[in-house]
C-alpha cells in the first residue's frame, strides 16, 4: 500500500472536512489518535471541543449564532475500559451503548454501525467516519479499526466499509469525510491513507493543526495512550478561544 505524507495531505487539501487518524507512535510504545473538525459555514465554525470525564463533546462557542445543532453538536470521543471510540457524529454513542450492552461481542463495532448510515444533509450526504482502539494493558498491545458509512450518490443506498489494523511502529491510518472541497462536497474514496506518525502527542498535534487550512480549521483532539497502562496524554486545540 502506498504511504502518504500527512503534512502534504493536510496542507494541500483546503477541506478534508472531519478526519480521524489512528496508529502507533514512532517508538511503538503508544497509541496515537487524532480527530479534527473543519467548517465552511458560520454554524460549523462556531464550535469548540470540551473534555469531560470519560469523553469529549462539541459545544457552540457563541450560542447566539447556532442555526441547527443536529449535526454539529455530539460526543466525538467516549471511553470504555481499555477502549477508545472516536467518530464524527452521534454514532459515538451508538457504538458505546452497543459495546456496553454486548461486552463479549468481538464484532460489536461493525454491528453497531450497521444500524446507522450517512448524514441526511443532501446534496453532500456526509459520510459517517468512526474509529476504535482496543487496548490490552497486560500484553502492552493494541489494535484499531476505522469505518466509513457513505452514500452511493443517492439518499437510498448506504455502503459500509470497515478496516481492521494491526499496529506498526510509526504508522497510522487517516480517513476523512470529504475527498476535497466542492459543491456538493465529494465523499472520501478508497482505503484510509497510510501515513507516518511522530513519537509524541505534542509533535502529532503540531503536525496536524499547523497544516490544516487556516480559514477552515475549527478544533483538534489528540490522544497519546501508553501501552504499558500509563496515564494517557490529551491535547485539545480550539481556534475559538
Amino acid at each position: 500500500m502506498a504511504k502518504f505524507d500527512l503534512k502534504k495531505l493536510l496542507s494541500e487539501n483546503p477541506y478534508p472536512g472531519r478526519g480521524i487518524i489512528i496508529g502507533a507512535s514512532a517508538d511503538g510504545k503508544k497509541a496515537l489518535i487524532a480527530y479534527f473538525i473543519m467548517g465552511r459555514s458560520v454554524n460549523s465554525r462556531n464550535r469548540v471541543f470540551e473534555a469531560f470525564d470519560g469523553g469529549m463533546r462539541t459545544k457552540a462557542f457563541d450560542e447566539s449564532k447556532v442555526v441547527d445543532p443536529s449535526l454539529i453538536i455530539y460526543n466525538p470521543y467516549l471511553a470504555l475500559p481499555e477502549i477508545d471510540i472516536i467518530t464524527n457524529g452521534d454514532q459515538t454513542n451508538t457504538i458505546y451503548d452497543f459495546i456496553k450492552a454486548n461486552p463479549e461481542d468481538t464484532c460489536a463495532f461493525s454491528k453497531a454501525l450497521a444500524t446507522r448510515e450517512f448524514e441526511p444533509d443532501a446534496p453532500n450526504y456526509t459520510p459517517r467516519i468512526s474509529g476504535i482502539a482496543y487496548y490490552c494493558n497486560s500484553c502492552k498491545k493494541f489494535t484499531y479499526s476505522l469505518s466509513i458509512l457513505k452514500s452511493n450518490g443517492t439518499p437510498d443506498v448506504c455502503d459500509r466499509f470497515t478496516f481492521d489494523y494491526t499496529p506498526v511502529a510509526g504508522i497510522g491510518h487517516f480517513i476523512h469525510t470529504y475527498k476535497c472541497d466542492g459543491n456538493p462536497l465529494p465523499s472520501f474514496e478508497g482505503e484510509p491513507e497510510e501515513v507516518d506518525l511522530p513519537n509524541t502527542a505534542k509533535e502529532f498535534a503540531a503536525l496536524v493543526w499547523e497544516n490544516l487550512n487556516e480559514d477552515n480549521k475549527v478544533s483538534l483532539l489528540v490522544r497519546s495512550v501508553p501501552l504499558d497502562g500509563g496515564k494517557p496524554e490529551q491535547i485539545i486545540i480550539n481556534k475559538n478561544n
